[in-house]
């Protein structure tokens, strides 16, 4: 394990703010997460852990607090350099997949290295490797609408993958799958995280999802009530 690749310090988050009806939504928030580990976020719905994902994220900056992201204080960032940050170091993987219609599976996985400025060449052959790794090879010419739920699924994994960031950043990730398509695409976050040694950050509302990574991360209210270690060993082998 490195050093650490999350630094959340006094972190707060409010909207409206100086409105009559301020939200406080993320109340002095501080982890840290070390490169390499695999840990969850919990919450039920409304508990802030969505917003709190958009600021590990780099999608939104806090109120008030520190945040460095493998090292660099990213709260201050210029809109551009936030959008870079968030190219550069996160793959974010989304409840609905949020692949373009438009485009073959093979060009989703191409798009964020389509905005980092790679060779199309080099852009192509990375994205059909990816497609092979997720075991999606016979299907890189299929548009999302010819795909299942599962499928989608992989493929945006595939595409988070694309820049080689730091992190995974999973939100919800199996909400839209049943349970079986499920465990398939937690067992590939498993994979990512022990084979190539990926920093994974998954929200969920799923205690027993969560009870499959590092570190359980509980957000209530905006604030975290508990951290502890969960048990990825029982996710092992299956």
């Amino acid at each position: 394990m490195g050093g650490n690749i999350i630094e959340m310090k006094h972190i707060v988050k409010n909207f409206y703010i100086g409105t009559p009806n301020e939200l406080h939504i993320i109340k002095d928030v501080s982890f840290t997460v070390r490169e390499g580990d695999f840990v969850s976020i919990v919450g039920v719905s409304g508990s802030g852990k969505s917003t709190l994902m958009n600021m590990i994220g780099v999608l939104d900056r806090p109120t008030g607090g520190e945040y460095l992201l493998d090292g660099i204080d990213v709260s201050r960032m210029s809109e551009n350099d936030m959008s870079d940050v968030r190219n550069r170091k996160i793959g974010f993987v989304f409840q609905t997949f949020n692949l373009i219609p438009r485009s073959s599976a093979l060009k989703n996985v191409e798009l964020p290295m389509l905005y980092a400025g790679m060779d199309g060449r080099a852009r192509s052959r990375r994205a059909k490797e990816l497609m092979e790794l997720v075991e999606m090879g016979d299907r890189m010419d299929h548009l999302p609408s010819e795909l299942s739920g599962g499928q989608k699924q992989r493929v945006a994994i595939a595409r988070a993958l694309a820049n080689d960031p730091a992190i995974i950043l999973a939100d919800e990730p199996t909400g839209a799958l049943d349970s079986a398509t499920g465990r398939m695409v937690m067992d590939l976050f498993h994979r990512v995280h022990r084979e190539d040694g990926k920093t994974v950050v998954l929200i969920t509302h799923n205690r027993e999802l969560a009870a499959e990574t590092d570190r359980i991360i509980t957000i209530r209210d905006g604030r975290i009530v508990s951290d502890q270690p969960g048990a990825p060993r029982a996710a092992e082998g299956r």
